[in-house]
């Protein structure tokens, strides 16, 4: 029965998957074939039109993350294909108003009907909407919340990552939570369908992996540094040995002359495109307490060198102290509120990129404060210096200001072992998706939820 549930949940995801894009595809050419009525006509100029927005469709919502019915909430699923569809909107858009120019319609360039573009887009973002909200109250109907086990070290480790799994309580059902080295913990794997490890010692999580794969459990577990070896490792055979291998990694020459040169470009367009918010900033900065509009702070790039960040002020002047924001922090400004909400604070750091001391992409400049003291809690910290400090990045987009120094750590790390300039273009996209949950991006350093074990399975620290 299980399985013929699952089979229809996936036939069901396709054709809703497939339904959607044909209503996107169809309210495009729907609307302006009225005005282009050679689009209905057979032809290598709307084969053209057509495969450009088909192809780049798919290509965005893979960047994004597409119609991920089951696995994400409605509302991130509308940011990722609302931004999908936009941008191959703009871009189809544009070139039909490119093949327009001929002797037969415009004789020069004209960006034909951005009404109609702006219709085109209310009407999709409406489909959108609907298809995400109904997708997963199909989805979640036919498939229950999966039965789940957290198994960790600590009542602090329980206190890290319940908080997180509840926030998806239509995926998982949190039944028993257990120590890891209790005499029950196998039979608590056995009694549930999907199991989070957290902060279990690699030893003990190696051997409780193996249980749970002979069992057919669903398993999540953190990362840690063999984990982080391994996703830049490949199989590769030594006569007839089973082998993996993890070579060293470094940029080769052709890398660093296409980023760097990707570096330059895109900070001059942005430093021209964002000028006037630039200046709206500076005035807004000086109106509310006249002190200085920029900040500089030393902080750590490529080898451990120092150099000097440039951002916008968001504290008031006589506080700036150099330690990490928290909650409430009564240090921010009114108006360095609102810029670090949508990190616009940020933008002056296209100037240090251009300089040549950041990238566009890459691990984050931390503060030497933070340095120091990450490194004497994770030596490993240092590894993330064999890659110039970036702008955005895997930790900057799918971390917050309060995301743990390890998580920070990981995501940094899996950008440097998986590094390709595919890689780069993706999270420079990806980028736009932090201004959409900037509530959330910025959370603050506050305190953890306590949680205990259950009562059945306690056992003695």
């Amino acid at each position: 029965m299980k399985n013929m549930i699952k089979k229809l949940r996936r036939t069901i995801v396709f054709l809703l998957k497939m339904a959607l894009f044909a209503s996107l595809f169809g309210i495009f050419f729907g609307i302006f074939g009225i005005n282009n009525p050679w689009l209905f006509n057979l032809s290598r100029t709307t084969g053209v039109t057509m495969v450009t927005f088909v192809v780049l469709g798919i290509a965005l919502m893979s960047v994004y993350g597409g119609y991920a019915i089951g696995t994400q909430k409605s509302k991130p699923i509308v940011h990722s294909m609302a931004l999908a569809t936009i941008i191959t909107d703009l871009v189809t858009h544009f070139q039909l108003s490119i093949m327009n120019t001929s002797q037969f319609n415009n004789d020069h360039f004209v960006y034909e009907t951005p009404h109609l573009l702006l219709l085109v887009m209310v009407l999709q973002v409406a489909v959108i909407v609907l298809f995400a909200y109904f997708g997963n109250f199909i989805y979640f109907s036919l498939e229950p919340p999966e039965k789940c086990c957290v198994i960790s070290a600590s009542r602090e480790s329980l206190g890290s990552i319940i908080p997180k799994i509840k926030r998806f309580k239509k995926q998982y059902q949190i039944t028993e939570t257990v120590r890891y080295d209790s005499p029950h913990v196998l039979d608590v794997i056995g009694r549930n369908d999907t199991v989070f490890l957290y902060d279990v010692p690699t030893r003990e999580r190696t051997s409780l992996i193996d249980f749970c794969y002979q069992t057919q459990k669903n398993i999540y577990y953190n990362f840690e540094m063999i984990d982080v070896v391994s996703q830049g490792a490949k199989y590769v055979t030594l006569d007839d040995k089973s082998l993996v291998m993890h070579v060293a990694k470094d940029l080769t020459m052709e890398q660093r002359i296409i980023k760097r040169l990707m570096d330059i470009s895109i900070s001059l367009i942005a430093l021209v495109i964002t000028s006037p918010i630039m200046l709206a900033c500076a005035i807004a900065i000086k109106c509310e307490d006249g002190g200085k509009v920029f900040y500089k702070q030393a902080r750590l790039t490529k080898y451990g060198r120092v150099f000097q960040v440039y951002k916008f002020r968001t504290m008031k002047e006589q506080n700036s102290i150099h330690k990490s924001v928290t909650e409430n922090d009564d240090r921010i400004t009114k108006v360095g509120n609102i810029l670090r909400k949508f990190r616009i604070d940020e933008l002056p750091q296209m100037l240090n990129i251009l300089k040549g001391d950041m990238t566009v992409v890459g691990p984050r400049p931390e503060m030497l404060e933070n340095v120091e003291k990450y490194t004497n809690e994770l030596p490993e910290f240092s590894y993330r210096l064999r890659m110039k400090a970036g702008l955005t990045g895997l930790a900057q987009i799918s971390g917050k200001y309060n995301t743990s120094p390890k998580d920070k750590l990981v995501m940094d790390l899996m950008y440097i072992e998986n590094y390709s300039i595919w890689q780069d273009l993706k999270l420079i996209f990806q980028t736009i998706t932090v201004f959409l949950k900037a509530s959330e991006s910025t959370e603050a350093f506050g305190k953890e939820e306590a949680y205990d074990f259950d009562d059945d399975n306690k056992h003695d620290a």
